[in-house]
């Protein structure tokens, strides 16, 4: 199954992010150990925050935002989008903790039920600029 299949399937394309084409590589390890999407992952392996890489262009700076689209619980996520870890300026061929860290990584404790947490890289217009998301239409 290829990735963006996976994120069909668990809909992260749709619940999180509309469908995209990925244009760099981002690697999420936890522990040295490489996650790979809808993978289980228990609370206490996520504990940490996770070593983050991201490929492209050394002149070209991202932004990663991590969520929890099914916080406070699955069946009612009245908390939907839940903030768990904002980083920009992260420079291409490089790691997150090359980034401005603008929320700590806040590890994700589900109190009820199995939560989907998606990592989401953006690439910015341009350095220290603010980010701005699309609009997304209903």
């Amino acid at each position: 199954m290829s990735s963006a299949n996976s994120l069909v399937l668990g809909r992260v394309i749709g619940d999180v992010v509309d469908l995209f084409s990925p244009e760099v590589t981002l690697r999420v390890m936890y522990n040295g150990v490489r996650v790979v999407n809808g993978e289980d992952l228990r609370p206490s392996a996520v504990s940490a925050r996770p070593r983050v890489e991201v490929g492209g262009d050394l002149h070209q700076f991202y932004t990663l935002v991590m969520v929890d689209p099914d916080a406070p619980n699955p069946s009612n996520p009245t908390l939907r989008e839940y903030l768990h870890w904002l980083v920009t300026d992260i420079p291409g061929t490089t790691d997150a903790n090359y980034g401005r860290e603008v929320v700590c990584y806040e590890s994700p404790r589900p109190a009820a039920g199995i939560h989907r947490v998606a990592v989401v890289l953006f690439r910015q217009m341009a350095r220290g600029r603010r980010f701005r998301p699309p609009s997304r239409h209903s």
